[in-house]
């Protein structure tokens, strides 16, 4: 029996079985003192399916198979696609993408100058909230036919944004360096696959067991990117039957393992295989299914007395925290939100805090895709859990996320924070009017300043203190200056430490941002780091602060593709006539392109980390 098939016997038995005792309260327990635990959660054979959820929770299931994630990657043969795929062509320096359908495929027709030129049906599509990228198979002819997972599938070249409606290199919403062409990209079933699918948990687990410096792949957990207080710790407890497991699991996808028996070695040996022999036709569901949060769910269908768990579990594996305290509920959900919302994007080098993404310490990220991961590094992560405010199960509702930004979405905080439940607390915490947008809690403590898919400001989730003395003397601009655009640094850090009783290094800000007298965003500008550029450019272009173009401008000539769009972003909003500036020309070109609006670069570009150069395709985005 082939396992696709197998898979759906599987699900049909424990449907039935689920809906039965769903039908039937006599087999749910009453009575008992506590109620069980899954077992095993970890194991491929522990996966039955999104199908078996659906009897029981038939509202949730009905909300989860409409969302953006649960369709995070789709088959073409049967997914609504926003991309035309009408015969439009995407250029790219001297390289051009031409989509197409024909027949009952889509396919991209790549013509580089680099290599010769490929034809790629495509196979999968990836992502469904902001945009969607493609994965696919070269082929010679249209009239070639593939089956889908049963190969090596590469990501291909460009992005279909749902904003814009148009298309844009893939991997250039990150901070990424220049891309010198279009090349079809890393090997998808090597790369993006474990967080945009469910597969079995042990295959991700492996990374937090294979010792120090694990093989590069997919499926590393959070744990390595936070402090050593807030990791969890994995041990083996059992080492012939992890052996057994890891080494099933390597022929369920066609490899082996090595002859070793430690642990570790056991471990690296089986990332190995994941990287090798992966595809798309070992997954346990295409998309994100059910258990890809719940874990293995297969002791919960066949008796519903059974709860899941957060915590990956199996009679070989030890999972403790290694702080001090049971972990509470709130912070298991935030990170399992964490098992992919991790991401310290690209080869950029630069974290906020003043961090180095491999310095041992990294600071929060700065683009998309962090989130869990930050929320893990604040104080709440403990009690507050991600679901608090987002809907696990369906799309975040546009005018729910907004009343969150006001005082009456201090709600979410006040069950901890009793203390200032009144408006005369709150006017006294936060030093501005009780019912204005300032005294909403995420104002302050979620600022908008990380960069989004859709080239605005999103908040930064590490919850913490504006006044927090590392973000203070480590990030540009001063959060204040979010809002205060007009102030200066000096200003600013002297009402901080006169209204919350602070002191900070001034030696450490004159670094930082030179003359203490000057504008804090205009400084940073001149000053930061390129992602803190990119702050302050857009908080400037927000409050249509004209005279701030000039300054903005040089971004155009970032090494950080990424950034130079969010300044052109930023531009558009604050000329008065229009200003076509090619952000992916050359360094002339764009130099030129300004001088016709007005603005003329005599300075050479600001604080770039390094000279504008080409790199080779990233296979992180």
């Amino acid at each position: 029996m082939r396992y696709a098939e197998k898979v759906k016997w599987q699900i049909a038995i424990c449907a039935a079985s689920l809906a039965a005792a769903c039908r039937n309260p006599a087999t749910v327990a009453v009575g008992v003192a506590s109620v069980p635990q899954t077992k095993s959660n970890i194991l491929r054979s522990d996966y039955v399916g999104s199908a078996a959820c659906r009897p029981c929770h038939a509202d949730v299931f009905a909300k989860w198979m409409t969302s953006p994630m649960h369709k995070m990657t789709r088959d073409p043969a049967e997914a609504e696609i926003r991309a035309p795929f009408a015969g439009e062509t995407f250029a790219f320096k001297k390289d051009r993408v031409t989509l197409f359908s024909a027949g009952d495929g889509r396919f991209m027709r790549l013509q580089s100058s680099a290599e010769p030129d490929r034809l790629f049906r495509v196979t999968r599509v990836i992502g469904n909230h902001y945009r969607e990228d493609f994965a696919g198979v070269a082929v010679a002819s249209t009239d070639e036919r593939v089956t889908r997972g049963s190969s090596n599938e590469q990501i291909l070249p460009v992005t279909y944004y749902f904003e814009s409606h148009g298309y844009r290199l893939k991997g250039y919403s990150v901070m990424t360096h220049e891309r010198p062409g279009l090349f079809a990209g890393g090997v998808w079933n090597q790369t993006c696959i474990f967080c945009h699918n469910t597969v079995p948990a042990l295959d991700s687990v492996l990374g937090a067991l294979a010792g120090p410096s694990p093989p590069g792949y997919q499926g590393v957990l959070v744990d390595r990117l936070l402090p050593p207080d807030r990791r969890f710790a994995y041990r083996v407890t059992r080492e012939e039957g992890f052996r057994a497991a890891v080494a099933a699991e390597a022929a369920n996808l066609g490899g082996s393992i090595a002859e070793v028996s430690a642990p570790t070695s056991v471990a690296r040996s089986g990332i190995n295989a994941m990287a090798s022999h992966f595809r798309g036709e070992n997954l346990v569901e295409e998309g994100i299914g059910c258990e890809a949060c719940h874990g293995g769910s297969r002791e919960h269908a066949v008796d519903p007395r059974v709860r899941t768990s957060y915590v990956p579990r199996s009679d070989f594996l030890s999972v403790e925290p290694a702080g001090k305290g049971a972990p509470t509920r709130a912070l298991l959900i935030n990170r399992t939100c964490a098992r992919c919302h991790q991401v310290l994007f690209s080869r950029y080098p630069f974290t906020w805090e003043g961090g180095l993404r491999h310095g041992g310490a990294p600071g929060g990220s700065t683009t998309t895709s962090g989130e869990a991961r930050d929320f893990l590094l604040g104080g709440p992560a403990r009690n507050l859990a991600c679901t608090a405010c987002h809907d696990p199960h369906a799309p975040d509702q546009p005018e729910h996320l907004a009343a969150l930004a006001t005082p009456a979405g201090n709600s979410v905080c006040l069950p901890c924070h009793t203390s200032l439940a009144t408006s005369e607390a709150l006017a006294e915490h936060s030093h501005h009017k009780p019912d204005g947008p300032a005294s909403a809690c995420i104002a302050c403590h979620m600022p908008r300043k990380n960069m989004a898919l859709t080239y605005s400001l999103t908040r930064y989730h590490r919850i913490g203190s504006p006044t927090d003395r590392e973000r203070v003397e480590g990030d540009r601009p001063i959060e204040c200056a979010l809002c205060h655009v007009d102030k200066s640094v000096a200003s600013l850090v002297v009402d901080s430490e006169r209204w919350w009783n602070k002191h900070y290094d001034r030696a450490r800000l004159q670094e930082l941002y030179g003359d203490l007298e000057s504008n804090a965003l205009l400084a940073t500008l001149e000053r930061g780091r390129p992602h803190e550029q990119v702050a302050a450019a857009m908080v400037l272009a927000e409050h249509k602060v004209k005279s701030a173009a000039p300054q903005i401008a040089p971004l155009l000539l970032s090494p950080y593709p990424l950034a130079r769009r969010f300044a052109a972003q930023a531009l558009a909003s604050l000329l008065d006539k229009r200003c076509a500036v090619d952000v992916d020309a050359d360094a002339e070109s764009i130099r030129h392109a300004l001088e016709e609006c007005g603005i003329s670069l005599s300075v050479p570009a600001v604080a770039s980390p390094g000279h504008r150069k080409m790199a080779e395709p990233s296979e992180e985005d």
